[in-house]
């Protein structure tokens, strides 16, 4: 499904199997630009995997300019017990740097909040690094708010290991 945006040339469509090289390309992209490139382990065949498998972890849309992929967002869904309704949590947001500052970005991001609004949704949130001004920026010109009083919180590798043995 391609979705016509008021950006001339742009639309937004749901990615299909055939774009994780172009995903993944993106994933890189981000993770170079946020200094994490030495993180990124996922391949083709797990995108393959999670986001088209039998159980779909994440959706994927794809920004295109003149027909020509320039961006992504990637999101899945959370949940507030408090409000008892789902949201978005939206896990990346990226525009080549070329492309920046022609209204991409915020199209991608107001196309998940339509999705969200139109599924009964409560929320979209996300995670900005700290250092990242234009980011931070973009999301304030919005009108999102920093949830001050949280501190995001992981267990991962050989920690993630490690609790998981302290299950009895």
């Amino acid at each position: 499904m391609t979705i016509t945006t008021s950006l001339p040339n742009l639309n937004i469509r749901h990615a299909k199997v055939e774009d994780c090289q172009t995903i993944l390309s993106f994933i890189v992209e981000l993770a170079i630009y946020e200094k994490l490139e030495h993180e990124v382990v996922a391949t083709t065949a797990t995108l393959e995997e999670t986001l088209f498998g039998p159980t779909r972890y994440a959706q994927c849309i794809i920004a295109e300019y003149q027909s020509k992929p320039v961006g992504y967002a990637l999101f899945f869904n959370n949940f507030s017990t408090f409000t008892g309704r789902p949201g978005i949590y939206l896990e990346d947001l990226y525009v080549q740097p070329k492309m920046r500052g022609k209204g991409f970005g915020k199209n991608l991001l107001a196309y998940l909040a339509k999705l969200a609004v139109d599924s009964n949704f409560t929320r979209v949130e996300w995670s900005v690094l700290d250092w990242n001004k234009p980011a931070i920026d973009f999301y304030r010109s919005i009108g999102a708010q920093p949830m001050e009083g949280w501190t995001a919180q992981r267990l991962d590798g050989d920690q993630l290991q490690a609790f998981a043995k302290e299950f009895k």
